[in-house]
């Protein structure tokens, strides 16, 4: 049962006002805003204008270009969009990139180059750490991080590091693998 109090209306003369949702009343769609932002990515300056709810995966995806990030469940839930921002891992499809002016942000692109490999991607391929390969960008992203997080030793300290990026296709075993391998080279 409602509260008595919150089904009457304002008192006489009082005027309450309600928002008009973006796409009703004035007849001008949200999308007309924009703001300027600055991103540094992988080393890089980037000035661009965007909606001011432009998450940062959309900004890397449809604006950099850089498509190695990708979008899964765009709902936080699958860390296949994980990058890096000043060092730590974050899921790129829950962040607005106007919030990350000034903070340096690294993609998959960044990571390494064909010819010179990060050594977790040489250990991904040397322990087949990756099957359709759609995750692989945010598994490595999310393990070159944890070598900098306190962690404990074991393979299900990996797993519980690593339990944020989900793999449909069950690397797991091989992820961790790699994990490890890199982790006793350190």
């Amino acid at each position: 049962m409602q509260h008595p109090a919150s089904l009457s209306s304002p008192p006489q003369g009082h005027h309450v006002d309600v928002p008009a949702h973006p796409a009703q009343g004035n007849g001008k769609a949200s999308a007309d805003v924009s703001v300027a932002v600055a991103l540094t990515v992988n080393g890089k300056n980037y000035a661009l204008s965007l909606d001011p709810r432009t998450t940062l995966l959309d900004a890397l995806r449809e604006h950099l270009h850089l498509t190695g990030t990708k979008k899964g469940c765009d709902h936080g839930q699958c860390g296949a969009c994980t990058v890096h921002v000043n060092g730590r891992r974050v899921n790129a499809c829950l962040c607005l990139a106007a919030a990350h002016e000034g903070d340096a942000i690294t993609t998959i692109e960044g990571l390494g180059a064909p010819d010179a490999l990060h050594p977790m991607q040489a250990s991904f391929i040397e322990c087949d750490g990756y099957q359709c390969g759609y995750c692989t960008s945010g598994q490595l992203m999310s393990a070159v991080a944890l070598l900098e997080e306190p962690l404990g030793p074991t393979d299900a300290d990996v797993r519980e590091a690593m339990s944020g990026n989900l793999c449909r296709c069950g690397a797991y075993q091989n992820i961790v693998a790699a994990i490890q391998r890199v982790r006793a080279k350190a």
